[in-house]
C-alpha cells in the first residue's frame, strides 16, 4: 500500500490546495506543500527497511532501476519544499521578473508542483510502457503552469515552446511504444518489460529496433537530448529557481528511465550494439552542442540549462558504451549538483535583479555563503575532483575504454575540456571581485540554505567514499542494464 500511498497524497493534496485563495493563504499553501513532500520523503525512506512491499500489483511496483529514481525525486523535492518556503517568503516584488507574478498563477504553483510530485512517482512504479507513458505525459502539463510563474512575454514563450516541442516528443515516444508492442505480435507478451525480456528471443528485430528509434528520439526530446533540446534552455531560465531545480535534477530523469526500459529490451533482445550506437551518437552531438552553446553563454540560467544537455548526453554516452554502474552514479550525481546550483541562482537572482554573467561580480564577497556552496557547485558539474560528478564521469570514461570505445571516449575527452574552461571562465567571473552594495540585497532565511548545504556535502562526500549498501544497490541497478554485479 505505501507505493499508492507515494502516488495518491500528493494528487490528493495537491486537489485540496485548488480550494485554497487568497493572497493570505499563501503560508497554508506552502505548509501543504511541505506536507506533502514530508509524507512521500518518509514513505520512499520507508521502502529501504526490510519488510516493507515494494509491490501494489503487476501494475504498480518498484525494482532498483525504479527505486533509484524514484528515491532521487522525494529527496530533491523535499529539499525544494525546504527551499520554497523561505524563497517565495523573501521574494521581491517588481521590478525583478524572477518576482513579477500575478495572483492567479502563483496560486498554481503548490498543486502543480503535487501533481508533478505523484506523476513523477507513478513513472518510476511501473514497468508497464503504456502507464508509463502516461506518467511521463502527466508531468509535462504538470510542469507547464510552473514555467510560466512569472507571467511575463519570455515565461509564455518557453512555456510554449516547452509543451509543443515535448508534446511532438511524448507522442513520437507513443508511436515507439506501438511498434515495440508489434514486435511481439501473436506472441502473447504484454507491455510489461519483463514480459518483453523474458520473451525476447521471439521478438521482431525490425519493430523493436524502429521502436527503439522512436523511443530515443520521443523521450529524448523531454530528456533534452540535442538537437531536440530547444525547450529546454528557455524552460529552465524563465523558471522560477526551485522549479529549475527539479525540471533539471528530476524531470530530465523521468524520460531517461522511459529510454532505459527500452534499453533492457534491446539489451535482451540482443540489439545491445545498435540501441548503444544510437544512444553514443546522441551522447556526442548533445556533448558538442552544449560545448559550442556555453562557451558563448551570457545568461548564467541558461548555462546551467546547456549544462543540463551536457550532462544528459553524458548519461546517454555512459548507457551506450555499456558503463551502466558509473552511467547511474552520475545520474545520482548531476541531479544533486544542478538541483544545488539552480537554488543558489535563485539567491543570486534575488539579490542582482539580472540573469546576466556580465552583471553579477564579486559574489564571494557580496553574499560569502552562497559564493562559497556556488563555487562549490560550479567546480563539481565541470568535473573537477574530488566532488562526485569527476568520480562518476571517470568511471564512464574508464569503463568506455575497457569496453574498447576508444574514438567516442577521445571526443568524451575533448568536449568535456572545452565546457570545463568554458563554464569555469564564466563562473569565476561572477566569483571574483570587489563587493558589491545592492540597494535590494535579499535577507536570506535560513530555510533556504538547509538545502543548498546538504546538496554540497552530499556531492562532496560521494567523491570521496560511496558506502557499501549504496554501491550494491548501484550494482543491482546496473544489473537491470546488462552490467555485472
Amino acid at each position: 500500500m505505501i507505493l499508492l500511498f507515494l502516488i495518491t497524497i500528493p494528487a490528493l493534496l495537491g486537489v485540496a490546495t485548488l480550494f485554497i485563495s487568497g493572497e493570505e493563504k499563501r503560508k497554508t499553501r506552502r505548509r501543504i506543500l511541505m506536507l506533502g513532500a514530508s509524507l512521500h520523503f518518509a514513505g520512499t525512506l520507508s521502502l529501504y527497511f526490510s519488510g516493507v512491499s515494494r509491490k501494489w500489483n503487476d501494475y504498480i511496483l518498484l525494482d532498483p532501476l525504479g527505486l533509484l529514481f524514484l528515491s532521487i525525486t522525494s529527496l530533491l523535492f523535499f529539499l525544494v519544499a525546504i527551499y520554497s518556503f523561505g524563497y517565495f517568503y523573501k521574494e521581491h516584488k517588481p521590478p525583478t521578473k524572477e518576482g513579477g507574478t500575478k495572483e492567479g498563477v502563483r496560486h498554481l504553483y503548490t498543486p502543480c508542483m503535487l501533481f508533478f510530485l505523484s506523476a513523477m512517482s507513478l513513472t518510476t512504479m511501473t514497468t508497464h510502457l503504456g502507464l508509463l507513458w502516461v506518467g511521463i505525459e502527466a508531468t509535462t502539463l504538470a510542469t507547464a503552469p510552473l514555467i510560466y510563474y512569472h507571467h511575463h512575454e519570455q515565461a509564455l514563450e518557453a512555456t510554449w515552446k516547452y509543451l509543443l516541442i515535448c508534446s511532438v516528443g511524448i507522442a513520437l515516444a507513443l508511436l515507439g511504444v506501438f511498434f515495440i508492442a508489434a514486435a511481439g505480435k501473436g506472441s502473447g507478451v504484454d507491455l510489461f518489460v519483463e514480459s518483453f525480456v523474458e520473451k525476447a528471443a521471439i521478438l521482431n528485430p525490425r519493430w523493436l529496433r524502429i521502436g527503439f528509434i522512436l523511443i530515443l528520439v520521443g523521450f529524448g526530446t523531454k530528456m533534452g537530448l540535442a538537437p531536440m533540446h530547444t525547450w529546454l534552455p528557455d524552460a529552465h531560465s524563465e523558471a522560477p529557481s526551485p522549479v529549475s531545480a527539479l525540471l533539471s535534477g528530476a524531470l530530465l530523469n523521468a524520460a531517461f528511465l522511459g529510454i532505459l526500459r527500452c534499453y533492457q529490451i534491446c539489451f535482451a533482445a540482443h540489439l545491445a550494439d545498435f540501441a548503444g550506437t544510437l544512444l553514443t551518437l546522441f551522447g556526442l552531438v548533445s556533448l558538442f552542442v552544449a560545448a559550442v552553446f556555453i562557451t558563448a553563454q551570457r545568461d548564467y540560467k541558461r548555462m546551467l540549462a546547456y549544462s543540463s544537455v551536457e550532462h544528459m548526453g553524458i548519461l546517454s554516452l555512459g548507457i551506450g558504451v555499456g558503463a551502466g554502474f558509473g552511467s547511474l552514479l552520475h545520474v545520482i550525481s548531476h541531479s544533486l549538483t544542478k538541483c544545488l546550483l539552480f537554488l543558489l541562482a535563485g539567491q543570486i537572482v534575488l539579490t542582482y535583479r539580472t540573469k546576466k554573467t556580465t552583471e553579477v561580480h564579486g559574489l564571494l564577497r557580496t553574499l560569502p555563503m552562497t559564493g562559497i556552496l556556488f563555487t562549490i557547485g560550479g567546480l563539481a558539474i565541470v568535473g573537477f575532483p574530488p566532488f562526485s560528478p569527476f568520480l562518476s564521469e571517470f568511471l564512464i570514461l574508464k569503463e568506455g575504454f575497457a569496453a574498447g570505445h576508444s574514438v567516442a571516449m577521445a571526443f568524451y575527452l575533448i568536449f568535456l575540456g572545452i565546457i570545463f574552461v568554458s563554464m569555469s571562465q564564466i563562473l569565476f567571473g561572477m566569483l571574483q571581485g570587489e563587493k558589491r552594495e545592492l540597494p535590494h540585497k535579499m535577507e536570506r532565511t535560513y530555510l533556504m540554505m538547509v538545502a543548498p548545504v546538504f546538496l554540497a556535502a552530499a556531492i562532496f562526500l560521494f567523491g570521496f567514499y560511496l558506502p557499501a549498501p549504496m554501491v550494491v544497490f548501484l550494482n543491482s541497478a546496473a544489473k537491470l542494464l546488462g552490467g555485472p554485479l
